[in-house]
């Protein structure tokens, strides 16, 4: 009888099918389709913009008319093009792709330079009277006096920007138990050159690198209800993790949300989170966030001119949202484009590495925040986001992170070493579509086992448990992050 020789493709596929069947369950769970219906085979470096696979055709052009506000520059006024007008006076950017690469991951500036292309600076003070502290119910933060919450280091012609932002890094080695080392590094931010005055003696200093866009929709799709229930899940296991929803301020409702999207979950909404960084980045103003990025003690917002419609009115004299500089038009064309931007598919899923790192994904505690799965809301709204079962990787709860990921900031409900869990969803596509790979808030971690051994606090375990690894399991662990 002749004998069938197996190809080693083969031989891998059929090993991981069986090395499946003593998975966890849990683990088995994870899915291919990581948004569910709407994800999309994509790939390469247009892999996070593409609309929502099950999208229908006579919504496409809603897409696509978002995704050109999203991609093309605004320019200051008076223009021609007086849709895409008002930029500034002062601003991070004069267009959402410029920090949202490619509709991926931002980065930090290479060491030595001092303009931050798709990272800012969040900045604030300590609430210390009872009028600062019963403000933080609105703001969730204190802004610095002269220069808000947020540096701006660009300004339009015959304007000043704010000023420029450097990074600096201290560097220290972290031992694996069989004796391998990596580096890791401490980011210092440094602020020079300010033209507005000094900054209080008590700011806090916070870098923040653009999150991708993918999958937004899908995550606020998920119930609030959900959400409370994987705290509580957390809380009854005992393991150490204890999540919490952040509580922050919604500005169209006038009342406090759950916080879902920005690194410490302070905003409600993709519309929102879309308006706030068109004024805040950008310096345009929206129905939302109807006055520019200026602070009280800054003039030039006044002095310089605007892209609102009405006579070039100043921000709070317009007379109708169409008036201001992003009309609510515009604004949700922006927000249904970022609410249907789809997951791409995970990848090399049969391959035994993957399916090893998988199981040590589940093993050492990393699902209990990460969550792996999840199922969205019915909407009438939303239907293509509605009832998905997806698995971004997140429960979208604030943690305590440890002293290293500290900023020492706090913002609403989040502390200075509280931060949301980021979906994982899509991270072994970054360096195809954005060309590196720095993660976390502030882009520190140059690949993702440094971005694991930064993790402390709730998260000790979990690191000290990966520091016990064999090189073999580490890059199993590795390849099932790169899969995602």
């Amino acid at each position: 009888m002749p004998v069938t020789l197996i190809s080693k493709p083969h031989k891998r596929t059929i090993f991981a099918l069986i090395f499946a069947l003593y998975l966890p369950s849990t683990a088995l769970a994870y899915g291919i389709k990581s948004g569910g219906d709407t994800s999309t085979n994509k790939q390469g470096s247009n892999a996070f913009s593409m609309p929502a696979n099950n999208l229908p055709l006579s919504k496409r052009l809603d897409f696509s008319v978002g995704n050109s506000f999203f991609r093309n520059p605004w320019v200051a006024a008076p223009a021609t093009t007086d849709a895409r007008d008002g930029l500034g006076p002062l601003f991070n950017t004069n267009g959402c792709q410029n920090c949202h690469i490619k509709d991926g991951r931002g980065h930090p500036p290479e060491e030595g330079e001092d303009q931050a292309v798709s990272m800012l600076v969040r900045l604030s003070i300590p609430a210390l009277t009872a009028k600062q502290k019963q403000q933080l119910v609105i703001s969730g933060v204190i802004p610095e006096p002269m220069y808000g919450d947020q540096l701006e280091d660009f300004a339009i012609p015959n304007a000043k920007p704010e000023g420029k932002i450097k990074i600096e890094y201290s560097k220290f080695n972290v031992r694996f138990s069989d004796g391998e080392t990596i580096e890791l590094r401490k980011p210092s931010i440094k602020l020079h050159d300010l033209n507005y005055g000094e900054l209080h003696p008590d700011t806090m200093l916070s870098a923040r690198i653009a999150p991708p866009m993918i999958g937004l929709g899908l995550l606020e799709s998920i119930s609030v209800e959900t959400l409370q229930n994987i705290a509580d899940q957390q809380q009854r296991d005992n393991k150490g993790i204890s999540g919490k929803l952040n509580q922050v301020w919604d500005v169209q409702t006038k009342s406090t949300q759950v916080g879902r999207f920005g690194w410490k979950a302070g905003q409600p909404s993709a519309i929102q989170q879309d308006a706030g960084a068109f004024n805040g980045d950008l310096g345009l103003t929206s129905a939302l966030f109807p006055h520019e990025n200026c602070s009280p003690q800054q003039t030039i917002c006044a002095e310089m001119p605007n892209g609102n419609r009405a006579n070039n009115a100043a921000a709070n004299e317009v007379n109708s949202t169409e008036d201001y500089e992003v009309s609510n038009k515009i604004l949700k064309f922006v927000e249904f484009y970022s609410q249907h931007l789809a997951v791409p598919i995970r990848r090399n899923t049969t391959d035994p590495s993957v399916i090893r790192g998988q199981q040590l994904f589940e093993n050492v505690g990393c699902a209990s925040c990460h969550t792996p799965e999840i199922k969205t809301a019915q909407s009438d709204e939303l239907p293509s986001l509605s009832n998905q079962t997806i698995h971004p990787y997140s429960d979208l709860l604030l943690h305590d992170m440890g002293e290293g990921l500290a900023d020492n900031r706090p913002e609403f409900l989040a502390t200075g070493s509280e931060w949301r869990t980021p979906p994982l969803w899509g991270i072994g596509y970054t360096e195809e579509v954005n060309g590196h790979s720095y993660f976390l808030h502030d882009g520190r971690a140059r690949n993702l086992m440094e971005a694991v051994l930064w993790h402390g606090g709730e998260a000790q375990s979990a690191k000290e448990q990966v520091l016990n690894l064999s090189k073999a399991d580490r890059d199993a662990l590795t390849d099932f992050l790169n899969s995602l």
